[in-house]
């Protein structure tokens, strides 16, 4: 996928993104990291999913599919290194505000994008980044004012002639930076040993429903937000109070009369609401059938 701009999302500070994804892998052994799959998505796309909300989303790499939309552009020469890959990216955003990111995230989400944007629009500082359990900064997990850091592309530019081969402290130092600790979103995959922890922790309990529907949701292209509780509510419902294989067949003429009224989050929650009234309705009428002496 190419060229594309996506409108801006209500109530979100309006911002570009750009993502790196076009290094070496070495202690992968040269594999296609941003390729390489945790919870059956890539790893980019996991990424991209998270920064949906840009208006602009650039990924500097060479093109291949991806689940979303989105503007190419690549650091000359190839594998100059993260200074040359942010200008080259740089140069095809417009917002004040970029979210600047690395391609191996597996756990960051909307929300914390949400929050680095926010923080950054509230404290005046020139970006926003977050701190991993270490304490170390992570400059691509973070937000920053465009300006900045064009002003000091600029200056490293004209101070070595190139920004090839410079490392990124070298570019952040400069700037007046706010922090934010984030253990799980600022969490990146540079072994595979990280590869391993990432998809073991995403089939936890507590993890994998949700890991589940985002995932189906981006196969999908579907950018709905779905209240799970209220269809696992209606499931529930349908199964006990009707048959077991009535709970998959009802949520998913749910999802089709959702659909067919227009597809908001509205829609579902109507069409939740009439058959879960209906379900109870039918466990009642089974209740009274069966009589006060049943079970």
């Amino acid at each position: 996928m190419t060229e594309y701009e996506r409108p801006q999302t209500p109530g979100v500070v309006p911002h570009d993104a750009v993502v790196l994804a076009g290094g070496a892998a070495r202690r992968l052994g040269g594999a296609d990291k941003p390729g390489v799959r945790v919870g059956g998505r890539a790893l980019l796309d996991r990424v991209l999913a998270a920064c949906a909300g840009a208006a602009t989303t650039v990924v500097v790499a060479d093109p291949r599919a991806t689940a979303r939309p989105v503007v190419w552009a690549r650091e000359e020469p190839p594998g100059a290194g993260p200074v040359a890959a942010l200008d080259a990216g740089l140069r095809r955003t417009t917002a004040a505000y970029v979210v600047v990111l690395s391609a191996d995230l597996p756990f960051l989400d909307e929300e914390t994008v949400r929050r680095l944007l926010s923080t950054l629009q509230a404290s005046g500082t020139e970006g926003v980044l977050l701190t991993d359990p270490g304490g170390r900064d992570q400059p691509l997990v973070a937000a920053y004012r465009s300006a900045a850091l064009r002003r000091e592309l600029a200056e490293l530019a004209a101070g070595h002639g190139t920004l090839a081969g410079l490392p990124l402290r070298r570019l952040v130092a400069a700037l007046d930076l706010t922090r934010v600790s984030d253990p799980v979103a600022s969490f990146d995959c540079d072994t595979w040993d990280d590869i391993a922890a990432a998809r073991s922790r995403i089939r936890e309990h507590g993890n994998v429903l949700d890991e589940w529907i985002s995932a189906v949701k981006d196969e999908l292209g579907i950018d709905l937000a779905v209240d799970t509780g209220i269809l696992l509510d209606l499931a529930r419902d349908a199964a006990h109070g009707v048959a077991r294989p009535a709970a998959p067949l009802t949520t998913f003429l749910v999802g089709y009369a959702a659909a067919q009224a227009g597809g908001s989050p509205e829609a579902v929650a109507e069409a939740a609401r009439k058959a879960t009234a209906l379900a109870l309705r039918w466990a009642d009428e089974a209740a009274a059938e069966a009589g006060p002496d049943a079970g």
